[in-house]
């Protein structure tokens, strides 16, 4: 993934509970990483994330959730999470995130996530809220496509 495209960056470093018996980040822990820059690029983008504040009415859910290990990041390290919603549909979208570490130069891992926005009660597929389109196409300008 080019990180000329995301213009995110949140930054973590690894903890020792999050290190497997091989000595690195456990292949699990990577999800945790991913879905906490996600859920910091939406605060960025002023878009509610609380639980308490849920819009009763709809939800969104993860249907994909795809990740490439390429290097493995150890105990201590600090590691930068690109994040940038790339795509729109109709009732779905699509996070990719980059995780890289920046002492070492070494690409560590990407994620690509897929979310589709459902009706609370029916639980079928429904149009992406108008008000998230908006401010992420503010947001990531010409590197949102809409499919």
């Amino acid at each position: 993934m080019d990180l000329k495209k995301f213009k995110f960056k949140y930054q973590l470093r690894v903890r020792s509970y999050e290190v497997d018996w091989a000595g690195i980040v456990h292949n699990a822990v990577y999800l945790q990483y991913f879905e906490t820059g996600r859920i910091e690029y939406l605060k960025h983008l002023g878009i509610e994330v609380s639980y308490q504040n849920i819009n009763t009415k709809s939800r969104v859910v993860i249907v994909r959730n795809e990740i490439n290990y390429k290097h493995p990041a150890r105990f201590d390290d600090l590691l930068d999470i690109y994040v940038r919603i790339s795509t729109i549909g109709k009732t779905s979208f699509t996070f990719e995130s980059v995780i890289v570490n920046p002492i070492l130069r070494k690409y560590i891992s990407d994620n690509i996530s897929v979310h589709v926005w459902l009706d609370e009660i029916t639980g079928e597929p429904i149009k992406v809220d108008d008000r998230f389109i908006e401010t992420v196409q503010n947001y990531e300008g010409d590197n949102l496509k809409f499919i």
